[in-house]
């Protein structure tokens, strides 16, 4: 009986922290949402990649990326239901005022539950 008792508390203890170590990735309560912009001016419709478990720019190569959205109109982007963690966003666009491909991005550690809003700097 005392090894069956023993035995319960070790798997609940293992699925617990399995449970609480969630990577950075989708099935989140976590959201972040901004614009993409280029010297203040927004870039609508550009394609906003994100890589989970990254502050810093992983490279250019957008394969590297992990999921992608695109802006709005407005230039307006969201990534939902995210787990707490770290992200970069990486944004591609095109600056029509002075025709040409603009690309940057943002690290971001998001907390559990919580909203984030940063915007995306791109540059030519």
């Amino acid at each position: 009986m005392k090894s069956i008792l023993n035995f319960s508390i070790l798997l609940i203890i293992i699925s617990l922290s399995l449970s609480s170590c969630k990577k950075e990735g989708p099935g989140g309560k976590s959201s972040v949402s901004g614009n993409v912009k280029h010297h203040q001016e927004l870039i609508p419709n550009a394609i906003v990649y994100i890589k989970y478990g990254a502050t810093e720019f992983p490279g250019g190569d957008v394969s590297l990326y992990d999921d992608k959205v695109t802006s709005d109109t407005n230039a307006h982007f969201e990534f939902k239901e995210l787990q707490k963690g770290d992200y970069y966003l990486y944004g591609v666009g095109y600056d029509f005022t002075g025709s040409y491909t603009v690309t940057g991005g943002v690290g971001i550690t998001l907390k559990r539950n919580k909203s984030s809003e940063i915007d995306i700097p791109v540059t030519e």
